[in-house]
């Protein structure tokens, strides 16, 4: 019997057909990150030693030190990636979003506009705002949809619009190589966590609406995730199992509260 095939932290098989396939992304020595199905970076995580800080307990893991081979490589290649702020519905790239040489970021990629989850999260780091800017740590939320859509979910939650930003081509989604398709989207076991949240859930949508859902219908079968950087260090990543399957807050905090912020 053959060996069964060793796995990754982040292995992506669509389930859905993806639209305009685009070549792996090059890093500057021109090296190109692996991906699946449309261009992506595969984060791996190595249970080998100590369990690392930061990791989630009983959900998906996380990643609080990617390999050397990625650190420089993931920011460089998504720095250069084009969304657009939902405040002005500008074009902006990721690397003009903070400090490339020590600021701290915390990059939640929500679903897409139209998630009832999405919303839920989007007042969770509303809500924790004050924390991060105490800490010294720049809040930036991105998700699948126009600044049109973007706007619906800021107006109506409220969510402040000069963090929130759009990606309606899933550019960085594709690029961190987060989950895509009906499988993580509607039947992954993941998602039963949201019941333990339904109060929250339940606030957050008070004045939701279905207009802020992407005009493109695909976009609904995208998962998010979960950054933290400082600099061009990449200190944290945790990709969403499934819908409603959010990072532990607290494994971002502390990651935040830990390192020292210029």
């Amino acid at each position: 019997m053959a060996a069964p095939a060793a796995t990754s932290l982040v292995p992506r098989a669509p389930l859905a057909p993806r639209p305009r396939p685009r070549p792996a992304a090059a890093s500057p020595s021109g090296h190109a990150f692996p991906g699946r199905g449309r261009s992506g970076i595969r984060l791996r995580y190595t249970p080998a030693g100590p369990s690392p800080v930061g990791t989630a307990v009983g959900s998906s893991p996380s990643v609080p030190s990617p390999s050397p081979d990625f650190g420089q490589g993931i920011v460089d290649a998504l720095g250069g990636v084009e969304i657009y702020s939902a405040a002005t519905g500008e074009p902006v790239l990721f690397r003009d979003l903070w400090d490339q040489n020590e600021g701290m970021a915390v990059v939640a990629l929500l679903r897409h506009f139209g998630c009832p989850c999405c919303w839920e999260l989007a007042s969770v780091l509303r809500d924790t705002k004050d924390r991060f800017d105490s800490a010294g740590v720049k809040l930036i939320a991105v998700g699948v949809g126009t600044p049109a859509k973007a706007r619906i979910l800021a107006e109506r939650l409220p969510f402040p619009l000069e963090y929130l930003y759009a990606d309606p081509e899933r550019k960085a989604y594709d690029l961190l190589g987060l989950y895509f398709g009906v499988g993580r989207t509607f039947f992954n076991p993941a998602s039963v966590k949201v019941f333990s949240r339904f109060d929250s859930l339940k606030e957050a949508v008070k004045n939701y609406t279905i207009e802020a859902t992407p005009d493109d219908r695909a976009g609904v079968l995208q998962q998010g995730g979960m950054f933290v950087f400082k600099g061009k260090e990449l200190l944290y990543a945790r990709k969403d199992e499934g819908t409603g399957d959010h990072a532990p807050l607290d494994d971002v905090l502390n990651i935040c509260c830990k390192v020292p912020v210029a």
